[in-house]
């Protein structure tokens, strides 16, 4: 799942003989939960370990032309020796999460030839890469034994962080046609999330439903019905005319997406492409996020931007919701909803394919065919929303967990009932705060993972909320 550059730290007056057991119960194991390892050998430096200037130089080198690299694990089986650790990473030049564990002593074993001092080190290999400026996360415990199942979680939780950070430093957001003129709440800074690492592709909607309109490949368009017909249930009667409309806007899209490199995308989902084209966005959109490239309503392309955070965190692909309504008196319970263009993992059976339900009443039944509806399953979930602070100059944001709940809900559209602990405090720090009524949530609790990335990183402002 990951490949881990890894740095067995030892010291000369300390034993040497746990740094080489070290090494290979650290790459056994590690390859046991799906992980790749890249280490010096025993051939390269004592025990394949880390204690001089001069080790440090070889495994730089090693990590250097190492082709993939996610993130570098510092594992201490002694005190270790700081400096020669410190220097690796830096030298290394691979600007990458770093995990620092540290083995603990056993109290019956603490003799000349067994005594670790590793809780010790770790303090002092943190208060180096701090003032070397490196950042670095820590595991949950102080010192974990290897085989342990805290260590097992420590490394699961630096995995995702590790896929967030290389998502947010390449990610690439299509930002396909105009912001609806009344929201200026999907309004943001190019200029800060360039400044982060994040690009912006932009493109007119018109352009898009030209090459709909111009698409050639009949082939092409026969097999995007087809997979409309696995993918969800469409509502009898359709006509043939906008099945074939939607075919064409999905390949439009899909091929945008895909020529500008785009990891995500926030389009323009109405009332232009009804009007002038005669269907919805939802569907196109759903089978994008289903394949790894989230999409956005309403171009809201900060939106966009945390779907990819989630995806990158959890592996499901997520979806973007309104905090809508109250649930009856429960303070702890709120309804979210959209149209919608959640994926289709995200519904508790397979989604109905059929009309936008609000804009048909507006702009006519027969120009928005599209949408995929259906209720959120039930189950744990992890909500995010990233925003651009313009006139602090700043990125932020919030993140918390809480679940999808089974309770009665009758209304149409995509839609669910949340449960989120304190739920009246995050709304009143939302509101206190400024932020968007959009919200990116998925399958699952990962933001602890999230928080991580974002704020030792990214260096974002993070609210955690209901920690």
């Amino acid at each position: 799942m990951a490949t881990f550059g890894l740095i067995i730290g030892n010291r000369s007056f300390f034993p040497d003989h746990v740094v080489a057991s070290a090494r290979r119960d650290l790459v056994a194991t590690l390859a046991g939960w799906g992980h790749a390892s890249v280490v010096l050998s025993e051939a390269d430096t004592k025990g394949g370990g880390v204690e001089t200037i001069s080790d440090a130089r070889k495994c730089a080198e090693l990590f250097k032309v190492a082709p993939t690299l996610d993130g570098i694990l510092v594992c201490m089986p002694n005190f270790g020796d700081e400096l020669s650790i410190a220097e690796a990473i830096r030298r290394s030049g691979r600007a990458v999460p770093v995990l620092i564990q540290a083995v603990p002593d056993d109290p019956d074993r603490l003799d000349l030839a067994n005594r670790r001092d590793s809780f010790c080190g770790k303090i002092s290999l943190c208060n180096n890469l701090r003032q070397l400026g490196i950042p670095f996360t820590l595991t949950s415990k102080h010192v974990s034994r290897l085989d342990s199942a805290s260590f097992r979680d420590d490394v699961a939780r630096f995995a995702a962080v590790c896929r967030i950070v290389s998502g947010l430093r390449t990610a690439r957001i299509g930002a396909i046609g105009a912001r609806p003129d009344a929201f200026h709440t999907v309004r943001y800074s190019e200029k800060l999330l360039q400044k982060a690492g994040i690009d912006v592709a932009v493109v007119d909607l018109s352009m898009i439903l030209h090459e709909a309109r111009a698409w050639k490949d009949e082939a092409a368009i026969r097999a995007k019905i087809a997979e409309f017909e696995a993918y969800g249930t469409v509502e009898p009667g359709v006509p043939v005319e906008s099945v074939e409309k939607l075919a064409r806007l999905t390949l439009a899209l899909e091929a945008f997406v895909e020529e500008n490199g785009c990891t995500a995308s926030a389009i323009q989902c109405w009332d232009s492409v009804q009007k002038d084209y005669g269907v919805a966005t939802c569907l196109p959109m759903s089978l994008m996020g289903m394949k790894g490239k989230p999409s956005a309503c309403e171009m809201d392309v900060m939106g966009a931007l945390s779907m990819r955070v989630l995806l990158d965190a959890s592996g499901v692909p997520p979806m973007l919701q309104d905090w809508n309504n109250n649930y009856a008196d429960e303070p702890d319970k709120c309804i979210n909803i959209h149209c919608s263009n959640y994926p289709a993992c995200q519904f508790e059976t397979k989604p109905d394919i059929g009309y936008l339900d609000i804009l048909s009443t507006t702009l006519g039944r027969s120009a928005c065919f599209g949408a995929c509806k259906g209720r959120v399953k039930a189950g744990p979930m992890t909500y995010l929303r990233v925003s651009t602070d313009d006139a602090a100059g700043r990125i932020r944001c919030y993140v918390g967990e809480g679940d999808f709940t089974d309770d009665p809900l009758d209304t149409f559209g995509g839609v669910s009932v949340c449960r989120v602990p304190d739920l009246e405090g995050l709304l009143r720090y939302l509101c206190a705060e400024g932020f968007e009524h959009h919200v990116a949530i998925t399958q699952g609790h990962v933001a602890d993972a999230i928080e991580e990335a974002l704020r030792t990183y990214m260096g974002w402002e993070v609210h955690r909320h209901g920690k």
